[in-house]
């Protein structure tokens, strides 16, 4: 059961996830869009394995998500302020956990920090700036592999003429998460 709920937590942390925040907020990266995003995710570390619904705002610096069941019944809120150094996650239940950042939150709930960082960003596309990565770019210029971090993010479009990705698929050692984007705003 335990690792079960730290798999959750890490499928939350990944879905809502902002960026590091440093002790002096960041300029924003460039390209580093607000967005309002609705879909689908699962996630698998080793046996385990959930799937959930999403509603996520990202509003630099101000990081926003409702995670659901599938059967639309509340599992989580979670909130993030970059330039507050703040990171809150209140379960269904209303229990709360607070961390200064998204590594200090993982690391209580699993015993070891989850490199979470950035997702917001390559969600659009875009690297972390101040890592190294590599990128491989479909017929049509965009996105279509992310390497950054240990991780592998995979981008799949609904068509051709498609600017926002429809699926991705993020995966580092034993750890996998796919999103299913039903609506971007």
């Amino acid at each position: 059961m335990q690792r079960a709920a730290g798999l959750a937590f890490v499928a939350l942390a990944l879905a809502g996830c902002a960026t590091t925040p440093p002790v002096v907020a960041p300029a924003r990266p460039e390209g580093d869009a607000p967005f309002a995003v609705e879909g689908r995710l699962s996630a698998r570390h080793g046996n385990d394995a959930l799937s959930a619904n999403f509603r996520w705002t990202h509003a630099p610096p101000i990081d926003a998500l409702v995670v659901t069941t599938p059967m639309g019944q509340g599992i989580a809120e979670i909130r993030g302020d970059a330039s507050a150094r703040h990171v809150e996650v209140r379960g269904a239940n209303g229990l709360t956990d607070e961390a200064p950042d998204w590594s200090t939150l993982t690391e209580r709930a699993l015993g070891a920090p989850v490199p979470v960082d950035g997702l917001a960003l390559w969600m659009q596309g875009l690297a972390l700036p101040e890592l190294p990565h590599t990128q491989q770019r479909d017929a049509v210029g965009r996105v279509a592999e992310l390497r950054q971090d240990g991780w592998q993010v995979v981008y799949d479009y609904a068509d051709t003429a498609a600017t926002r990705p429809a699926r991705l698929k993020l995966t580092r050692a034993d750890i996998e998460v796919r999103i299913v984007v039903d609506h971007w705003d």
